[in-house]
């Protein structure tokens, strides 16, 4: 039997679903998710092995037309990242009409050379006729190698998928051993939890403001069940921003805390206590130190 192994890009708009569908293909949650769009600001990798083949699913930031530094160099990771990719899955929301930011997306994609496997998500949410519709919408966008609707949450097509992606792949062995699903360090993964909690309920203004740094993770000495103080800072651009995600004598950092501290438990694999600080740092998405501070 041959063997491919390769990496596959997952690019679309803010909000096309593709932090759900890496998390899909995993089987556990790699990538955060949100309705806010530019949740994912980092290309994050998550890693299927299947008996036939090893696909490392790059989920990318949402491409769309910069207003920031930050936005900038967003975009610039993402079209980096399609030049050193084997495949490329273009996700567009079956819910939403293709519009101008898939054919901004389109654009981009013509001038790269891989396989594009244009991908109709969210098709649990329509009709069969408004998925026959977006089908030829996007058959009319531009030449892709293949056009797979399917349903993350569902998991419908998602095999289809798979194997679609694994027969456009190179010949090779494992890249990573078989048991691995991402190679994202925990101080990465642990500030995203809290950013992620963070977005829930915010203002629409709000969630490009916000950023997460885990400063340190001190294990305690006098415990014998592993429990670790961790200490996460949350920025925000100004006080009043601040204000908000404290929320009312702190109750909104108190959820934060809660929601998070579950997932990082999870993560860890054993008991933390979460200490969370927010601090301002007033047009951090516009200052290059700070962007360089957080890896962009």
């Amino acid at each position: 039997m041959t063997h491919r192994s390769g990496f596959v890009a997952v690019v679309g708009r803010p909000n096309a679903g593709k932090s759900t569908l890496m998390n899909a293909l995993v089987g556990h949650k790699v990538a955060i998710t949100s309705d806010r769009p530019q949740t994912t600001r980092r290309a994050i990798r998550g890693i299927l092995t299947t008996s036939s083949g090893q696909l490392i699913i790059v989920d990318t930031p949402g491409l769309h037309r910069p207003r920031t530094l930050l936005g900038e160099r967003l975009n610039a990771a993402v079209l980096d990242t399609l030049s050193d990719v084997d495949v490329i899955a273009f996700c567009l929301p079956a819910d939403q009409k293709v519009g101008p930011g898939d054919r901004f997306i389109a654009e981009k994609l013509r001038g790269i050379k891989r396989p594009v496997i244009a991908v109709a998500t969210k098709a649990d949410l329509v009709p069969a006729q408004r998925m026959a519709e977006h089908l030829v919408d996007i058959d009319a966008l531009g030449d892709w190698t293949h056009i797979v609707p399917l349903s993350a949450v569902s998991g419908d097509q998602l095999d289809l998928f798979v194997e679609l992606v694994i027969e456009q792949l190179p010949l090779g062995p494992l890249l990573y051993p078989d048991k691995e699903t991402t190679d994202e360090p925990d101080e990465v993964r642990i500030a995203e939890f809290v950013r992620e909690a963070a977005l829930e309920g915010v203002h629409d203004e709000l969630p490009h403001s916000i950023a997460a740094m885990v400063e340190e993770i001190v294990p305690r000495e006098d415990r014998d069940d592993g429990m670790a103080d961790v200490y996460v800072h949350i920025f925000v651009e100004r006080p009043s921003q601040k204000a908000i995600v404290l929320g009312r004598n702190g109750a909104r950092l108190r959820a934060i805390r809660s929601k998070a501290r579950r997932q990082v438990q999870d993560l860890l694999g054993h008991p933390v206590n979460l200490d969370l600080h927010v601090k301002v740092a007033k047009d951090w998405q516009k200052d290059p130190k700070f962007l360089q501070r957080f890896g962009f």
